[in-house]
């Protein structure tokens, strides 16, 4: 259906065209007066279209044009159609200086990244931390004002992972940054936050630990040799075996404690990769059970799916402690008359560790802090058999130096099974499962 300005339009044209054969009836030649109304109908569209595109030019300077019929409607659209450009213009005008405005107080750094890592914008705080220079280092990678390999090996994988921590030299001193990227469709956001308090903080609390593992060492081993002396007494009153058997046992409960955190310190400050060292994971794992069920003949049922012939590039007694941790944790938590399975197995993808139980299991809202340390599920039952909380943790570090990473499930009353997932530059050679 035809717009009235359109239905007006040919209606025009038809009188004209009735005005010219009339004409043309009355005077003769009929041709020639519809030759002089259409052409006096095309030069008066021209017309209207010189004036339109004069307008449309100088349109910051003059007044739209007076224009009737569908001229002057074009004429009207496009006026609307530029106030609104002008409204959402000084809109995002707007919203561009409170933006600006938002991130110049922002505490931490922003960098607007293109997909090839080179600087787009950034904010003052960015430009603090990073020494970076405005209309300068425009254009420039960040790899080229941040010479850091694990910042470029961040941004090449295009920011798999939770972040990382780079150190920089800042007026004098060094600072530790920590780094996160943010895909922001075509372009890449990388956040930058100055953490070298928490760092320092945490540095001092490793340090605290370990120097106090290795100073307890030695007193807790004076402690069991005199218990254990006292105990050999013949003479000893029988009113004491008990009491000196506690403190043997706590004694003994507190050099393991010990012994995980000298462990778990080792882990800490051991670097950010173990070593490539073949290790013969079946056997290793093998072993473990064999120790596991002659140290506990009356506890759950042992079971193993091992591929054969499958090892692992790594650090033996790191991975040892993985193993033996999850295997100890299982044994713990899993009453006689149960069954713990231990896997491996190992394809293209990489290679598998995972030790289920059909233990107690773990309500799911303690799932996220489980690999903290000193963090227990139940205080109460992990203290009266002996648990120091730090097994996990350690499983944590030694998983992260191997590049692997620990899943977990668990069904409260059902069961839980870690696993270990390594990557495939760790497999010693390709196997498959059984």
């Amino acid at each position: 259906m035809l717009s009235p300005v359109w239905s007006f339009a040919l209606a025009r044209l038809v009188l004209a065209l009735a005005v010219a054969v009339a004409l043309g009836l009355l005077f003769g030649h009929v041709a020639l007066w519809l030759v002089v109304v259409l052409g006096g109908a095309l030069g008066w569209q021209f017309a209207s279209l010189y004036r339109l595109q004069h307008w449309l030019r100088f349109r910051s300077q003059e007044d739209p044009p007076d224009l009737g019929g569908v001229w002057g409607d074009v004429v009207a659209l496009v006026g609307r159609l530029y106030r609104s450009k002008k409204f959402h213009r000084r809109r995002t005008l707007v919203l561009l200086r409170e933006f600006r405005r938002f991130a110049a107080v922002l505490p931490d750094g922003v960098v607007l990244l293109t997909v090839r890592h080179e600087i787009r914008w950034f904010n003052p705080a960015a430009a603090r931390l990073l020494e970076l220079r405005r209309k300068l280092d425009f254009g420039a990678p960040i790899t080229n004002l941040v010479r850091d390999p694990a910042l470029a090996r961040y941004l090449e994988c295009a920011g798999a992972g939770p972040g990382i921590v780079v150190r920089v030299q800042r007026e004098g001193a060094e600072r530790c940054l920590a780094l996160a990227l943010v895909e922001a469709g075509a372009w890449r956001l990388l956040l930058v936050r100055d953490v070298s308090r928490e760092t320092a903080l945490l540095e001092m609390r490793k340090d605290f630990i370990a120097n106090a593992s290795h100073e307890l060492r030695s007193p807790l081993t004076v402690i069991a040799g005199y218990v254990e002396a006292l105990q050999d007494e013949p003479d000893l009153d029988d009113e004491w075996r008990a009491p000196l058997a506690d403190m043997r046992r706590q004694a003994e409960r507190m050099r393991r404690i010990v012994e995980d955190l000298l462990e778990l310190s080792r882990l800490e400050a051991g670097g950010e990769e173990a070593s490539f060292d073949p290790v013969d994971m079946p056997a290793l794992l093998e072993q473990l059970v064999r120790d596991a069920g002659s140290r506990r003949p009356d506890g759950p049922r042992l079971q193993t799916e091992i591929s054969a012939g499958c090892g692992l590039l790594g650090n033996a007694p790191e991975l040892q402690s993985i193993a033996a941790n999850l295997l100890a944790n299982a044994l713990q938590y899993t009453p006689a008359g149960g069954t713990v399975t231990v896997r491996w197995s190992g394809d293209a993808g990489g290679a598998c560790l995972a030790v289920a139980d059909t233990g107690i299991g773990i309500a799911a809202q303690h799932l996220p802090r489980l690999t903290e340390r000193f963090y227990r599920v139940d205080k109460g039952r992990s203290r009266d058999s002996g648990g120091s909380g730090l097994g996990l943790a350690i499983v944590r570090h030694a998983v992260q130096r191997h590049g692997g990473r620990l899943e977990i499930v668990s069904v409260e009353g059902q069961g839980s099974t870690f696993t270990v997932h390594f990557p495939a530059r760790r497999l010693q050679q390709f196997c498959n499962n059984p």
